[in-house]
C-alpha cells in the first residue's frame, strides 16, 4: 500500500521504513547487486513511503545520470579525474615500480584480496600436485646418495665441498634440474625443484645453496624464457652437464633490495670491424658461486649514444651473458657470510667488451631486462627459500622432538613439561603450515602462475617462522645447541638464519613494500585499472574501473559486517568437514581486509607506501590469509586425516590470531578523517571482543607435543621429503635410535612405575629398580635388556663434542693460544692478570 509521505515522519513508522530499507540496502550489498537493481530498489521504497514529486525527479535525473554510461562520463567521473589528477591524488608509479607491480600474474592472491573468495578455485580447482616416479626416482637415488656423500661438520671445517661432490653434482644434472630434457636437463617441475632444495637443506646448508642458485635466479632461468635459440643450443647443454658453472651478478653496494638503483654501466660502440659491442663496468656483491662461475650473467644499466641500435640513448636496465674469462672481469674473492662456507663473492669488471649478441635474447631485448629479473624473481622466490625453511623444519621437527623424548630431567623426558611443549608445539604447527604453503605454491607455479606477491609472501614468512623454529629449536636443546662439533645438527641453521632473511629481497621490505605496498595495486580487481586510466587520461576506462571500485567497497563493508556479526556463519564457502569453520572465518577475515585497504587507499591515497607500520600490518593479513588457505587445502587434499587434526587445528588458530593481532595494530593506527574515532573506539573495542581467533590453547599445544614425541607412521609423514641417515654412527641416525629405544623404555618403565604406586617396589626412580621389578616379575629379561639398551643409547645422545687444544686450532686453523705460546712460566701471570 502507497503510504502518504507524511507518515515517515511518524516516529513508530519512520523507524519500521527505515529498518526494512537498512535490510534490504544491506542484503543488496552483501550480494553485491547491479547498479538497476538499487535503482529498483529505491524507487519502490520512494513509491512505499509515497514520496512527493520532488523527490521523485532528484531520484530520476540520479538514476539516468548515473545509469547511462555517456552521461555518467561526461557530468561525473570525468570531471572527478580530472580533480584526481591535479591533485596527485593515486600514487604515482615509477617505470621500475610499473614493471614490478605488472610482473608475473595474479593467481589465489586475487582472490582473497577482492573480499569474496572463491572457494571451488581455492580449494578445489587449485592443483596440489604430486611427483612424478622419474622425480621420486631421482629423490630416492642420486639424492639421496649425494646426501650420503656430504658431512655438514666437515663441509663447514674444510669451507668447501670435497672435489667428489662437486664432480657427482655435475655428473648427475644437479646444475640442469630447471633445464628442459631437450637441452639435456632434468626437465623437473617445480615441486621437485623445491623437495630437492628442502632435501638437501636438511642435510646440508651450504650443499642445498650451492644446487639451488643455478636452478633459481641466473642465466639458465632467463636463457629459458628469453634467451635466443643461439644462447639456448649453446649455453643450456653446458649448464646442464655442469661444463659451466654459472652465477648472476645483481646486487651492488648501493643497489640491494632496491635493485632498480644499480649503477653498473653498459655503452654501445662500434668496433674497428664494424660490429657492435658493449664496454661495461661493474662492481657487485653478495654472488653466489661468481668465484668459481665460467659465465656471468650480468644486470646493468645500458646507454647507447650513437642510437645505434635505434632505441634511444637511455635504454635502461640489460642482463647479458659474460664469459668469466673475459679480460677486465676479476674474480677471485670470496664474502664469509656468518661462517657459512658457500660460495658468496664479490665480482668486478672494467673495461669489459662484450658483442651486443651478448645480450640475453639479443638486441631487441636491450632495456628489458627488469622485467625479466622481475618475472623471474616472481617465480623463483616462491621454491628455494620456501624450500629451504621446509627442510630446515623438518629437521628441527626430528631433532628437537627426538631430543625431548631422549633427554631426562627430574627422572622424565624433558618433552614432558609444559615448557618444552610450548615451543615443541610451534616447531610442529610451523611445520605442518611451511610445507602446506610449499607444496600448495609449487603447484601454482607448476600451471603456469608466476605470481610476485604469492612468492613473496612465501619467501618473507617461510624464513621467518624458520627463524622462530630454530631458536625453539636450540632452547630445547640447551647446552647440546650450543656446542659445535659432528653431533651438534641445529647450530648451522642457527648460525645461517639471518641469511635466507636478507637475500632475495630483505624481509623487511618484502613485508612493508612488496606484500602490501605492490601487493595493493597489482591484486586489487580495480586499482591499477583506475592508476592506469588516470595516467593516460582515459576517462572510459577510468569510469568503469572507478564505479565498479565503489561497488566493491559497498559490498566489502556489508560483508565485513555482517559476517562480523555471524562469525562468518553468512558466508557460503561450500566447504565441508573440519576445513568449514576456518573457511567461513577466511571469508570474513577477506572481506574485513579488503575493505580496510580500500578505506585506508581512499584516505591516504599516495602517501600510503609511505606508511610502512600500516601496509606491513596489512600484508600480515594477507599472508596469513594465504597461508590459512594453503593449510585448509592440504588437509582436504591429504583426506582429512583425523590423526592429523591437532597439527591443522593449530596452524589455523595461529593463522587466525596473526590476522588478529595485524587487524588490532590497523584499528589502533589507522588514522581516515572522519572514521578515527570511529576506528579507534567501536571498531577497535569489537575487534577484540570479538576476535577472529584466540591463539591456540595450551591443551591443543599438548597434543602436538605429544604426537610429536611419538615414533610411528605420523612422524615419518610429517616430515617426509627430508634425508634422514640409517647409519646410527651418524649425528641424526644415533638420535633417532636413542629416540626409538626411549619410547619403549618409558613404556616399560611405566609398568615399574604403577608399581612402586602399589607398594610393589619401594620409592625410587622407575629405572633404578629393573633388577628388582625382574626379580618380582613385574618385567620380563628382554624388557629389562631393552631398558639397559635404551639407557646406554640415550647417554650417548645426549654427549656433545670436545676437542683437544690441538684439534680445536686445526679445524679453525688456530695459531697456539697466547697462554701457551707464553710458556709454563708465565701462565699463572696470565691467568691472574685475566
Amino acid at each position: 500500500m502507497n503510504l502518504p509521505f507524511y507518515h515517515f515522519l511518524d516516529p513508530v513508522g519512520a523507524g519500521w521504513i527505515v529498518l526494512g530499507v537498512l535490510v534490504v540496502a544491506l542484503a543488496l550489498a552483501f550480494t553485491g547487486a547491479p547498479l538497476g537493481l538499487w535503482t529498483l530498489a529505491a524507487a519502490v521504497v520512494l513509491y512505499g513511503v509515497g514520496a512527493p514529486l520532488w523527490l521523485w525527479v532528484v531520484f530520476g535525473v540520479l538514476a539516468v545520470v548515473f545509469n547511462l554510461k555517456p552521461l555518467r562520463r561526461t557530468l561525473v567521473s570525468g570531471p572527478l579525474m580530472a580533480f584526481m589528477r591535479a591533485s596527485g591524488f593515486l600514487p604515482k608509479i615509477s617505470d621500475t615500480e610499473r614493471t614490478a607491480i605488472e610482473a608475473g600474474t595474479v593467481w589465489v592472491e586475487g582472490e582473497l584480496f577482492a573480499g569474496k573468495p572463491n572457494f571451488d578455485r581455492l580449494l578445489r580447482e587449485t592443483n596440489y600436485p604430486s611427483l612424478t616416479d622419474e622425480e621420486r626416482a631421482f629423490l630416492e637415488g642420486p639424492v639421496e646418495e649425494l646426501c650420503r656423500m656430504v658431512d655438514d661438520w666437515e663441509v663447514w671445517r674444510r669451507r668447501d665441498l670435497p672435489p667428489e661432490v662437486w664432480q657427482f653434482i655435475r655428473e648427475k644434472g644437479f646444475l640442469g634440474i630447471i633445464i628442459p630434457k631437450e637441452y639435456g636437463g632434468l626437465g623437473f617441475s617445480s615441486l621437485a625443484n623445491s623437495a630437492v632444495v628442502q632435501k638437501l637443506s636438511s642435510r646440508c646448508g651450504p650443499l642445498a645453496t650451492t644446487v639451488m642458485v643455478p636452478n633459481s635466479l641466473g642465466p639458465a632461468e632467463l636463457l629459458i624464457h628469453y634467451g635466443t635459440q643461439e644462447q639456448r643450443d649453446y649455453y643450456l647443454p653446458r649448464l646442464a652437464r655442469g661444463e659451466e658453472i654459472p652465477a648472476f651478478a645483481l646486487t651492488e653496494p648501493g643497489a640491494g633490495s632496491d635493485a632498480g638503483a644499480i649503477q653498473a654501466s653498459g655503452v654501445v660502440f662500434r668496433g674497428e670491424d664494424g660490429k657492435l659491442y658493449i664496454r661495461l663496468n661493474f662492481q657487485k656483491r653478495y654472488i653466489t658461486l661468481a668465484a668459481i662461475a665460467t659465465v656471468l650473467g650480468l644486470a646493468f644499466k645500458l646507454r647507447d649514444p650513437d642510437n645505434l641500435l635505434g632505441k634511444g640513448e637511455d635504454l635502461g636496465i640489460t642482463c647479458a651473458l659474460i664469459p668469466t674469462n673475459t679480460p677486465g672481469v676479476k674474480l677471485g674473492m670470496r664474502h664469509d657470510p656468518l661462517g657459512v662456507p658457500f660460495y658468496n663473492c664479490p665480482v668486478e669488471g672494467h673495461d669489459v667488451v662484450v658483442p651486443i649478441d651478448a645480450i640475453i635474447g639479443g638486441p631487441e631485448w636491450a632495456g628489458k631486462g627488469w622485467r625479466m629479473l622481475m618475472e623471474s624473481l616472481a617465480a623463483g622466490r616462491g621454491i628455494s627459500l620456501p624450500a629451504s625453511s621446509a627442510g630446515g623444519l623438518k629437521l628441527i621437527y626430528r631433532v628437537a622432538s627426538a631430543h625431548a623424548r631422549v633427554r631426562r630431567q627430574f627422572g622424565l623426558p624433558i618433552g614432558m613439561f609444559e615448557g618444552i611443549e610450548e615451543p615443541l608445539a610451534r616447531i610442529g604447527g610451523f611445520n605442518y603450515l611451511v610445507e602446506a604453503g610449499r607444496v600448495y605454491t609449487c603447484g601454482g607455479l607448476d600451471r603456469g602462475a608466476k605470481p610476485a606477491v604469492v612468492s613473496a609472501i612465501m619467501k618473507y614468512n617461510t624464513t621467518e617462522l624458520g627463524r622462530q623454529a630454530i631458536n625453539d629449536g636450540m632452547d630445547i636443546l640447551g647446552g647440546n645447541g650450543i656446542s659445535r662439533g659432528p653431533r651438534n645438527l641445529l647450530a648451522h641453521g642457527y648460525i645461517a638464519a639471518p641469511i635466507g632473511i636478507t637475500v632475495e629481497g630483505a624481509n623487511i621490505l618484502t613485508r612493508t613494500l612488496m606484500i602490501f605496498g605492490q601487493g595493493a595495486i597489482r591484486c586489487h580487481p580495480y586499482a591499477f585499472k583506475e592508476i592506469s586510466a588516470l595516467e593516460r587520461g582515459d576517462v572510459q576506462a577510468f569510469d568503469d574501473a572507478f564505479w565498479k571500485h565503489v561497488g566493491l567497497v559497498v559490498r566489502n563493508g556489508a560483508r565485513a559486517l555482517l559476517l562480523s556479526l555471524s562469525r562468518g556463519r553468512l558466508a557460503r564457502t561450500g566447504v565441508s568437514g573440519p576445513a568449514a569453520r576456518y573457511a567461513r572465518k577466511l571469508a570474513w577475515a577477506s572481506a574485513s581486509f579488503a575493505f580496510l585497504a580500500d578505506l585506508a587507499m581512499a584516505a591516504l591515497g599516495g602517501n600510503l607506501k609511505r606508511k610502512e607500520k600500516l601496509t606491513g600490518r596489512f600484508a600480515d593479513i594477507f599472508s596469513w590469509m594465504y597461508l590459512a588457505t594453503a593449510t585448509m587445502r592440504r588437509f582436504e587434499a591429504e583426506g582429512r586425516r583425523e590423526e592429523d587434526r591437532p597439527f591443522f587445528d593449530w596452524a589455523m588458530q595461529y593463522a587466525f590470531h596473526r590476522m588478529q593481532q595485524a587487524f588490532d595494530g590497523l584499528f589502533d593506527n589507522l588514522r581516515i578523517p572522519g572514521l578515527t574515532w570511529f576506528l579507534r573506539g567501536p571498531a577497535a573495542w569489537w575487534s577484540r571482543l570479538n576476535r577472529l581467533s584466540a591463539p591456540p590453547s595450551d591443551r591443543l599445544g599438548h597434543r602436538v607435543a605429544q604426537l610429536m614425541l611419538t615414533p610411528g607412521e605420523q612422524r615419518e609423514r610429517m616430515t617426509a621429503g627430508m634425508y634422514v641417515p640409517s647409519d646410527p654412527n651418524e649425528a641424526l641416525g644415533r638420535l633417532e635410535r636413542a629416540f626409538r629405544l626411549a619410547y619403549q623404555e618409558d613404556e616399560l618403565l611405566r609398568k615399574i612405575y604403577a608399581a612402586v604406586k602399589r607398594g610393589e617396589l619401594p620409592r625410587a626412580r622407575p629405572e633404578q629398580l629393573v633388577r628388582q621389578a625382574v626379580e618380582k616379575g613385574i618385567i620380563t629379561a628382554e624388557e629389562a635388556s631393552i631398558i639397559q639398551e635404551a639407557e646406554a643409547a640415550r647417554w650417548d645422545a645426549i654427549q656433545v663434542d670436545a676437542f683437544t687444544l690441538e684439534e680445536y686450532r686445526r679445524y679453525y686453523n688456530a695459531p697456539p693460544s697466547g697462554i701457551e705460546a707464553a710458556g709454563d712460566g708465565s701462565r699463572e701471570a696470565v691467568a691472574t692478570e685475566s
